[in-house]
């Protein structure tokens, strides 16, 4: 766009996050949003292989299944040789809603339970373009809905990218209702928000995300409609969320996101914190061990879902 500053990344990114970038490249290169669906996800199934840190000491996990009249949603239980009873976390993973699974996220999963203690419910949802919209928000609130009625304690939803979006919708729709989420923490989330200015164009070839991918990702979901289960940021009303963590990242399409949802949900009467980690890029947890931007980032994730379920507010 005219008039539009686009982004330096020499400038931005340091020598950490470019080997994160280029690590991240030599298994799931950009080109391969061309590929087929099916040849995207066995590209990124050894991604996240190659990625894989492991459980912290302590940490063990069971999967499972919610069952439903018509299909069941593989869930995966985390826990802590003690766990911390204050409340329990719904986490739902990113992948453009085309990828992942109970593999992708399962050590980020994993070290997040350890970080709070609270046990955490990863939730397998199905995936378009074989379930479209509203598949994916369906699964996760009969996740969020299971967990509320399975636990006598606050839930906190939280997810990563097309995950963020998917915490968010369910926090919108459930508002209002007995079971409701205690907070909610997005971790670069795609809420719907304007792709003509902000972020979407200052940075639209950032590494590892693009303003092309966001609406291929966008349109292969089925979300042909400004319906807030979709976009959240399409909602009309603002109100009576949980007080909300916003977490971004300052190379990314995807950050005016998360600055728009901030203050729509302040304007509103409600709590909300945003913060964008400067020169960080899209999908950065997974690059938590090497790059200490994102390390210290996570550890900032892991007291704000620690706080959220103490019932505080801590900015």
């Amino acid at each position: 766009m005219e008039g539009q500053v686009v982004a330096d990344y020499s400038k931005l990114l340091d020598a950490e996050t470019w080997a994160f970038i280029e690590r991240t490249n030599s298994f799931y290169p950009p080109e391969t949003i061309d590929f087929t669906v099916e040849q995207q996800r066995a590209v990124y199934a050894r991604l996240c292989e190659a990625f894989f840190a492991g459980y912290p000491e302590g940490v063990t996990a069971r999967t499972t299944v919610i069952e439903t009249p018509t299909h069941s949603i593989p869930i995966r239980i985390y826990r802590t040789a003690k766990p911390n009873p204050r409340a329990v976390v719904v986490y739902y993973h990113g992948g453009g809603f085309i990828l992942g699974g109970l593999e992708s996220h399962d050590d980020i999963c994993a070290e997040l339970c350890a970080a709070t203690g609270y046990e955490l419910i990863s939730v397998d949802y199905r995936l378009a373009p074989e379930h479209l919209h509203p598949a994916a928000f369906d699964d996760a609130m009969t996740a969020f809905e299971w967990a509320a009625s399975s636990y006598a304690r606050p839930i906190v939803v939280c997810g990563d990218s097309a995950g963020g979006n998917l915490a968010a919708a369910v926090s919108h729709a459930s508002r209002g209702r007995t079971q409701a989420p205690a907070g909610q923490v997005l971790i670069y989330p795609g809420l719907g928000g304007d792709t003509t200015k902000g972020s979407y164009v200052t940075h639209a070839q950032a590494p590892m995300l693009t303003t092309r991918d966001v609406l291929y990702y966008y349109d292969i979901r089925g979300c042909t409609a400004r319906d807030p289960k979709c976009h959240p940021l399409a909602d009309n009303d603002f109100s009576r969320l949980p007080p909300s963590v916003i977490v971004t990242a300052e190379c990314d399409p995807l950050s005016s996101d998360g600055e728009t949802y901030r203050d729509r949900v302040l304007a509103a009467g409600g709590k909300a914190w945003w913060t964008e980690e400067p020169g960080l890029v899209h999908s950065y947890l997974r690059g938590r061990g090497t790059v200490k931007r994102a390390a210290e980032s996570f550890g900032r994730i892991a007291e704000a879902v620690a706080a959220l379920g103490r019932a505080e507010w801590p900015y």
